[in-house]
């Protein structure tokens, strides 16, 4: 059995003359993602491994995450920057087998999109630091195309006010 936890990039800010790609977390972004970390360890959640898009909002929601985990295990995926739907299923099919419990860094629309087209639960809009969680029915991530895909819950900071 394998675990598969979405998480998209905490509130991030767009300072003057800043690309993108650079794009630093906000205060309230700072704020939400180590407590959406804690969260998911007070429900017992485990990650053992984190993968990102190398974008500096979304690298730097990851590594609250990692350090709440006490895991450095973070790998940077270009593809999971501005990502489409099968860019996170090509992310997903390389993770090697000994990684249970991954949580993937990445941004909208792509993220959201690809959320929902794993459930029928009507999730709609994944806002920031929004985590969808899956158990994927597979021994192998190779086989995540074919592996039933079961919703575990979805939260997002807001809802933890």
């Amino acid at each position: 059995m394998k675990y598969l936890y979405i998480v998209r990039h905490a509130k991030s800010d767009w300072p003057a003359d800043t690309k993108d790609f650079d794009r630093p977390l906000s205060a309230r972004g700072m704020r939400d993602a180590p407590k959406m970390a804690a969260h998911l360890l007070s429900m017992g959640v485990r990650i053992d491994k984190f993968i990102s898009s190398p974008a500096k909002r979304a690298i730097a929601t990851c590594k609250y995450f990692a350090e709440a985990y006490h895991n450095n295990d973070i790998e940077a995926v270009d593809k999971l920057y501005m990502a489409a739907p099968e860019d996170f299923t090509d992310t997903i099919l390389q993770i090697g087998d000994r990684h249970d419990h991954v949580a993937l860094f990445s941004h909208n629309n792509g993220l959201t999109y690809f959320v929902n087209a794993l459930t029928s639960e009507n999730i709609g809009h994944v806002p920031t630091c929004g985590v969808a969680a899956f158990r994927v029915h597979t021994g192998s991530w190779s086989d995540f195309v074919n592996a039933e895909k079961e919703f575990l819950f979805f939260y997002y900071p807001k809802m933890l006010a």
